[in-house]
Order: structure tokens, then sequence, then C-alpha cells
């Protein structure tokens, strides 16, 4: 194990007048000895040295090591209040444990991360030499960080539940440079340690809520009022040039989320939907034996009769011509 100190990182003043939107600020509030991260002698069991009463509202910054022989079985209860980021610097091999339930059984990369939250117990069986950097984090720091990337205070506790672990080679950067952090001015190593523990605290925040927007966008379908709303539109504009912008206008959304929001819905492209629908009312028109080809394609939005033969044949597996005289020479006949 490895013999150095321990950062603890305050979390800024809010009782004063600072500007609300002001990036956060910590401090290093102790730093003992040329390093600045103490080696844990029990497994995400912050150094009780410099957690005291006083330092409530700081992140603390420890080390984990073993040689795995023979394997080494840990646990922890999880931290009352606090967030504990792990990042794995070294490739080990591990069976770990989350809520009781198994995240990860084998050899686990560099750069490897997983967020606790608080109140979350733990447990892991190392089975080769392992190192890792645990970032105990409260949530006054948590809420500065969210505050910070997003430009508004979080609604309610900061809550960073993701049971899984994920890759972030910025991360794993950052950890190992936390982990050797040292200087032979301890003024120019606080800073240093502080400016590198904020990173890694910001990514890991941006990260997280990162994740939940993707989810939330890829399991997102178009309200039924909306959907209704952009058909009428296409409907009513089946002869006009409109496009994506159009339509999504239509419905109040940008094009892209109204895009990926359409697809998920109808399981078509917007695009495919406003040409099918085209191609649909073509069909209706030389039905009826409403004008020519010509007038039918310009009556359906396309640019030319060639334009508008070509897109029917691809749909239909016919021209607009053969078609019509197939249907009109059928009595009866509901091809289409």
């Amino acid at each position: 194990m490895k013999d150095v100190a321990t950062t603890v990182l305050d979390a800024p003043d809010t009782s004063g007048a600072a500007p609300a939107r002001a990036a956060p600020q910590l401090r290093v509030a102790a730093a003992q000895a040329p390093g600045f991260v103490q080696c844990e002698t029990r497994w995400r069991h912050a150094p009780e040295a410099v957690v005291t009463p006083g330092h409530r509202d700081a992140i603390v910054v420890s080390r984990w090591t073993c040689d795995g022989e023979p394997p080494d079985m840990v646990s922890h209860a999880g931290e009352p209040t606090r967030h504990c980021i792990a990042i794995n610097l070294r490739s080990s091999s591990i069976r770990f444990l989350c809520g009781g339930m198994p995240v990860f059984d084998g050899r686990l990369g560099a750069g490897a991360v997983h967020v606790t939250a608080p109140g979350t117990a733990t447990s892991a069986v190392y089975a080769s030499a392992s190192d890792v950097l645990h970032l105990f984090v409260p949530q006054s720091v948590l809420a500065a960080c969210y505050a910070d990337q997003f430009g508004h205070d979080h609604d309610g506790e900061l809550r960073l539940d993701d049971p899984f672990l994920h890759a972030d080679p910025a991360l794993e950067r950052l950890g190992q440079a936390l982990a050797v952090a040292h200087s032979q001015d301890p003024g120019l190593g606080r800073i240093f340690a502080d400016s590198v523990a904020l990173a890694i605290v910001a990514r890991v925040v941006a990260n997280h809520f990162q994740r939940i927007a993707s989810k939330t966008r890829a399991v997102t379908t178009l309200p039924q009022w909306r959907l209704r709303r952009a058909i009428e539109f296409i409907d009513a504009n089946l002869s006009a040039p409109i496009g994506l912008a159009d339509i999504a206008r239509s419905t109040g959304l940008t094009r892209m989320y109204f895009a990926a929001q359409f697809r998920r819905t109808t399981g078509m492209r917007p695009h495919e939907y406003l040409v099918r629908r085209r191609i649909e009312h073509a069909q209706d028109l030389l039905r009826g034996g409403d004008g020519s080809v010509l007038e039918v394609a310009m009556r359906c939005g396309f640019r030319s009769q060639a334009h508008f033969t070509t897109v029917f044949k691809r749909f239909v597996g016919d021209t607009p011509h053969c078609w019509r005289v197939k249907v009109t020479s059928t009595p009866g006949s509901s091809h289409g």
C-alpha cells in the first residue's frame, strides 16, 4: 500500500453574497504530506482523521490498493449522505455488487467509473492486484457542479443513482493525475488537487445527466395530438413544396426532435411518410381519371412528370399510366 496524504476539498460557502451562477470553487483544507491522497485501511471508508464536523461539506479523496492474493473480499454499508465516485486506475479481476445486485464479474479495465449513491451498500471480490481512487462527494458540491454545468439549480436533492460501470478515458486520466498529485510547493499542490478533483466531479455530474437525457429521448414517442397535427398538415399540403422544417413547425417541435419522435411512433421518417401520402393521393386521382399524369404529378407535389413516374414506380411497381390503365380497365378493382 502506498503511504500518501489526504486531500479534503471544501465546498464553497453559500452563506455570503457570491453570485449564484459563479463556477463552484473548492479549496484544499488539509494536506499533511507531499502527496494529496491517503490510502484506505478499510475499503470505501473515508479516512476518519479528516471526516470531522468542520469538514462535513468537503470532498475527501482516498485510494484503495490490494494485491489480490488471496482474493480480497470487501464490503461497505454505504455512505449516509455522500456519493462515492470510484475510478479504476489499473486493469483488475473483480466481482462487484451494488445494492445487492451483481454489476460486474470479470476483468475490469482501467478507466472504469462507478458512482454509488448515499445509503447504497456495495461489496466486491478482488482476485488480482487492484488500484481504485475514491472521491466522497457531499450534496453541496454536487449541487454547485450541477448549477455551473446547466445554469440553474437542481430541483430537489441530487442523487446519481446508476448501478452500471462506465468507461471514460478522460476520467481515467484525471484520476491518475490526482492519484500521483505532488509538489514541492504545498500551495501549488493544493491548487492542482483542487482543480483535478473538481473536474472529476463536474464531469461525472455532466455524464450522468447526459445519459438520462439520452435515455429519455430514446423512449419518447410523439404524443397523439402532435402526430395528428403533423398528419393533418401533410394532407393539407400534398401539392406544396413542404419539408421537414415545415412539418416540425406545425407541431411546435424542432426538426431533429420531431423527426426522431415521428420515426419512433410510425416506424417511418417524416419524408418517407410524406412521399407515401403523395403517392396514395396520386392513386386516388389516377383512379378517378382526374387529369393527365402531369397534372396529377403537379397536384401531388412532384417537380416533374419524370420524377413522379420514378417515385410512383418505386412504390407501386408500375408507371402511373400503366397503373391507371390496369385499374380503370378492371371494373370494381381495388388495386392500389
